[in-house]
């Protein structure tokens, strides 16, 4: 098992700006961690989910075809649903966005039973500073590719995070294939 599955160019540079103009025609909600609670200083940005979004069945296709494909080749684990939309996150230099180190697994029944998560590099790499996907599958951090369109898939249990967005606004999509709790 790898710990990273970078997928460079999974969605073209027009695919990814074609979301971005949808979702910026639907209103954002603020980022609430586990428990419906905010604290800025764990994560600050705005989601719009997907499936408020009309048009956007593709892209929830495309991304399960290359859950399921990235699964087979290099993680086996057992998956059996999408129980969640995807969401784009929005994080802004204006609000010092950002999401602290964390696991995608967590409280409640859907958040145990996360099994992959693939996040989607929507902006452009020089359109923001900072803002960087960092995954520490170990005690080495690995930096994400910034490449507009590129997918990075690793397992829900992997510490990660986003550094502060120092300029500009990053955007970024992830959903989580769910199976079994892990035991």
């Amino acid at each position: 098992m790898i710990a990273v599955h970078s997928m460079p160019s999974a969605f073209s540079a027009g695919e990814c700006e074609r979301i971005i103009a949808a979702i910026a025609q639907t209103p954002t909600k603020e980022a609430l961690l586990v428990g419906q609670r905010q604290d800025h200083n764990l994560r600050n940005a705005e989601l719009v989910w997907i499936d408020n979004v009309d048009g956007m069945g593709w892209v929830m296709e495309r991304l399960i075809a290359l859950v399921r494909a990235s699964n087979v080749e290099h993680f086996d684990f057992d998956l059996r649903e999408f129980a969640e939309s995807p969401q784009v996150a929005i994080y802004k230099d204006t609000d010092g966005g950002h999401f602290a180190w964390h696991s995608d697994i967590g409280d409640g029944p859907v958040a145990r039973k996360r099994k992959l998560t693939l996040v989607l590099q929507l902006s452009k790499p020089g359109s923001y500073d900072g803002g960087d996907l960092e995954i520490m599958p170990g005690a080495q951090v690995l930096a994400a590719s910034r490449a507009q369109g590129c997918v990075s898939i690793f397992p829900s249990f992997t510490l990660h995070h986003v550094t502060p967005v120092k300029r500009g606004t990053r955007h970024s999509m992830t959903v989580w294939a769910h199976g079994p709790a892990f035991r």
